[in-house]
């Protein structure tokens, strides 16, 4: 299960996405949620599902690994679907039995809201952190986020600390697989019994964590401090960001699909 989490992995390419300016498709991943959040029926997820297919085709990436980063949501996706069936007030009473109730408006509820919860972490994985790698998305936060520096706020410093943990997801899991293996090779048992107790046996895999994450730190830490590394501070880089006909064209594009998908929603089709 751990092998299929695949957050905060970039995935090389030469694709239309992994040649786009990584601002764009940091605003593009913005307006995506503001678009789906503001679908509501059919044709307003239709156009949303249309474009995260078309993008997933566009990207390269291969549906294998798409779906295989949703299996570890599988369970919160549920979860939330059978809440949404249960507790849902409507008119149309389908199964009934003391506080819990079974309508045709909380099942059509549920689906879209699994929906939603599939096509929004998707969306933001195949347009931005399968492809765009943790350097050039460093660069992108700091430059759109510069014109807070104007208020003392750290800029460059919160840029490269969302970087930061979002590069080391990958490594923890990594990390975490290993001490399983390692403690199963001494005879500890994660997979027999009930989910609390499979649950009460992870808890031993939570200190040798934090002392390699620790560790690790620590490590990063001295790493930069020897290359004299002193913030944002009379920094240079060496590819500089710039727009092309490209990036305008798809954005341009996708603003014109989420517009449509916003305003069918608007009018609740």
């Amino acid at each position: 299960m751990l092998k299929d989490i695949t957050l905060g992995q970039y995935f090389p390419g030469d694709s239309i996405l992994h040649r786009l300016d990584p601002r764009i498709k940091l605003a593009l991943t913005m307006l995506y949620i503001v678009a789906l959040f503001m679908a509501k029926f059919v044709f307003s997820y239709a156009v949303m599902l249309l474009f995260l297919t078309a993008a997933v085709a566009v990207s390269g990436i291969s549906p294998r690994i798409v779906v295989k980063g949703m299996k570890p949501l599988v369970f919160i996706i549920i979860f939330t679907a059978v809440l949404n069936i249960f507790y849902t007030q409507g008119e149309t009473v389908l199964w009934s039995w003391k506080i819990f109730t079974i309508t045709r408006e909380g099942i059509v509820l549920a689906a879209f809201t699994a929906l939603r919860i599939l096509m929004l972490i998707t969306g933001t994985f195949v347009l931005l952190t399968y492809t765009t790698s943790p350097i050039a998305l460093t660069d992108a936060l700091e430059r759109l986020m510069r014109p807070l520096g104007l208020i003392k706020v750290p800029v460059h410093e919160l840029a490269m600390m969302m970087t930061i943990a979002l590069r080391f997801i990958p490594t923890l899991i990594d990390e975490t697989d290993k001490i399983m293996n390692a403690q199963k090779a001494r005879g500890a048992d994660f997979e027999s019994g009930n989910i609390f107790r499979r649950a009460r046996a992870l808890v031993p895999l939570l200190i040798p964590l934090f002392v390699s994450a620790i560790r690790r730190a620590e490590e990063l830490a001295t790493a930069m401090e020897c290359r004299c590394y002193h913030g944002g501070e009379g920094r240079t880089r060496m590819k500089q960001l710039h727009l092309t006909t490209l990036d305008i064209a798809v954005f341009s594009v996708c603003l014109a699909v989420f517009a449509l998908a916003a305003v069918l929603g608007w009018f609740g089709l």
